[in-house]
């Protein structure tokens, strides 16, 4: 007996995986944008945002997802007073059903939720590169991750995609707003709005090593302005100010007990135990040992004289 066999078409397959992020943003935060040449889409979790895709704006909410196709500009404004989470996955495709998502936009189905929710579970387990930092551009393996938890990744982003064109092909996209005026980094703002929403954006990448050149690129502004907003309003430069952030912060975790000095310094991006060390020393006039010690013996001394008025 002879066989024939059937080659079966994949309408997707996934080349490549950029990044896959789950974000949680804080209030009023803004991303100006940027374009690139492969696929992304972004899932609204939580809360809402407002979304500029190429010259358009769209509002959505929990449940919704767009897609950006290649080198369309897209940009990202939180909206509403609470704080919302994004899924955000970027990757490579060279297949011509993927015309498909261009302009798309639709409301997922719990279906397609729950594929969302798996991909990122297998990517957890997968990658070692953080999920919540935007400054990733390259998603790193773990060592010995679990067997097939690679091939995973592309599957349930092929199976996703695919369920969505199936589900949603004949679902009207969802309408662009408007009037709507674009995210603009050049929003006119008043100093104490400026600053503060620079201190916001600080400390939303506390754990990342923030340089001038990103700061003054997230809120257009020139290093001269920025410097000169931060020596008027705070009275230092505004790497000095985000050095004692992370100081501030490192006091914090050692009040809670909830990390040792390795893990802080590598928690807050720090390039060695020893340069946190010293930076911690040079804020406070005490290393982190000797400052744990004395929230000790101030607690300890606490607890005594409470003792001492029950008696």
């Amino acid at each position: 007996m002879t066989y024939v066999k059937t080659h079966l078409k994949r309408e997707i397959v996934i080349n490549s995986i950029i990044t896959i992020h789950y974000f949680e943003y804080i209030r009023d935060f803004i991303f100006h944008g940027e374009a690139h040449d492969f696929w992304e889409f972004a899932y609204v979790d939580k809360g809402s945002v407002r979304i500029q895709a190429g010259e358009e704006q769209y509002l959505l909410h929990a449940g919704d997802i767009i897609f950006h196709e290649p080198n369309e500009f897209h940009a990202i404004e939180s909206v509403g007073n609470t704080s919302p989470n994004l899924v955000a996955v970027s990757f490579v495709t060279h297949s011509s059903a993927m015309q498909i998502f261009r302009q798309k936009r639709c409301t997922l189905t719990m279906e397609e939720r729950t594929l969302i929710s798996k991909l990122i579970s297998i990517a957890r387990e997968t990658l070692a590169t953080p999920m919540n930092l935007p400054s990733i551009e390259q998603v790193k393996l773990r060592p010995n991750t679990p067997f097939g938890s690679e091939q995973l990744i592309l599957l349930y982003l092929e199976f996703f995609l695919i369920t969505v064109a199936r589900n949603h092909a004949n679902t009207q996209n969802v309408s662009p707003q408007n009037p709507v005026p674009k995210i603009s980094p050049e929003r006119v703002m008043n100093k104490s709005e400026r600053i503060e929403k620079i201190i916001e954006y600080m400390e939303f990448h506390i754990c990342e090593q923030l340089t001038i050149s990103d700061i003054c690129e997230a809120h257009s502004l020139s290093r001269s302005a920025l410097q000169s907003l931060f020596h008027k309003e705070k009275g230092c430069g505004v790497i000095e100010y985000f050095n004692n952030m992370k100081i501030e912060r490192a006091k914090d975790i050692i009040r809670d007990g909830t990390m040792n000095f390795t893990e802080i310094a590598y928690f807050l991006s720090y390039s060695s135990l020893q340069y946190f060390s010293k930076q911690f020393k040079k804020a406070t006039g005490m290393s982190p040992l000797e400052y744990s010690s004395s929230v000790k013996g101030i607690s300890r001394s606490l607890r005594r004289e409470d003792t001492g008025r029950n008696i």
